[in-house]
């Protein structure tokens, strides 16, 4: 076995995001780990690494169990001897007003996207101060913005980020960056994941499709800031005006976001109405 430029592990690796920038380390010769629950998504990933001429290694990882993420670094390193990147990616979202999210909603919420976000990188910190790697967080615009419905999912990454802004702090003077990544709208199956966090084709995808960007042109960004040791990156244009308003014009972007809020509930009043 050839020995790689780099040691890559991405959570959340066989889909989306995970897997478009898994691909994109491997054509620049990295060796990639990526993990998930579905194996058969895993291999695939696996698969088009190898043709994209890295080296692949699929590690099936449940973020939300802490010995599993534990397990994956300890396997990894067995493969490679080290580790120089890790990306905790892995994440969705739950979908419901507070008032009817159940605590069952909220745990599965942040055991996943926050929690194991963090356990994700606190086995993979040791490896990386080793190798005076990187480490990165993906945490969204809706870190930043409000919206109806989307709380749970809002909550858990303002927290990431919160996270990723404190790591930042803390790993000064061991040679180990933490890049904090919000996103905007990509291609990714997030929009068909249940609140149970299972996928499902039959579940439609309501994200502005004309506003979407390939999750090849997100990998392209996002390896770019992760290399250059970026504390912060905000990718897609509209996501990052969106960043901006919300943290400089609050007031005004509340008040954009309920009069959509109040016109969606005006047209759904109407529906209700009795037919003639």
């Amino acid at each position: 076995m050839s020995n790689p430029q780099k040691v890559v592990w991405i959570t959340g690796g066989g889909t989306g995001i995970g897997k478009a920038v898994a691909i994109a380390y491997a054509q620049q010769g990295c060796a990639v780990a990526i993990s998930g629950r579905r194996i058969e998504r895993l291999t695939e990933t696996v698969d088009a690494i190898n043709a994209a001429g890295g080296q692949g290694f699929a590690v099936q990882c449940d973020v939300s169990i802490e010995s599993e993420n534990q397990k994956a670094v300890e396997q990894i390193v067995a493969q490679w001897g080290r580790l120089d990147i890790a990306i905790a990616n892995a994440g969705f979202g739950v979908r419901g007003r507070i008032e009817n999210l159940r605590s069952e909603d909220w745990l599965k919420q942040l055991n996943v996207n926050l929690i194991g976000a963090t356990q994700t990188l606190r086995y993979a910190l040791p490896e990386l101060q080793k190798t005076g790697g990187r480490a990165a967080l993906i945490s969204s615009v809706m870190a930043y913005i409000r919206a109806e419905k989307h709380g749970a999912y809002s909550a858990s990454k303002a927290a990431v980020t919160a996270i990723g802004e404190t790591l930042s702090l803390e790993l000064i003077g061991t040679g180990v960056s933490c890049t904090t990544i919000h996103p905007g709208y990509v291609e990714s199956e997030i929009g068909q994941v249940s609140n149970d966090g299972q996928f499902s084709e039959e579940l439609e995808d309501h994200r502005p499709q004309k506003l979407m960007w390939t999750a090849e042109d997100a990998a392209r960004v996002m390896i770019d800031a992760i290399d250059a040791r970026k504390r912060l990156f905000t990718f897609t244009w509209h996501g990052w005006f969106a960043q901006f308003m919300a943290r400089h014009c609050p007031n005004l972007v509340y008040w954009a976001i309920s009069r959509s809020a109040r016109g969606r509930q005006r047209q759904i009043d109407i529906e209700k109405l009795p037919s003639k």
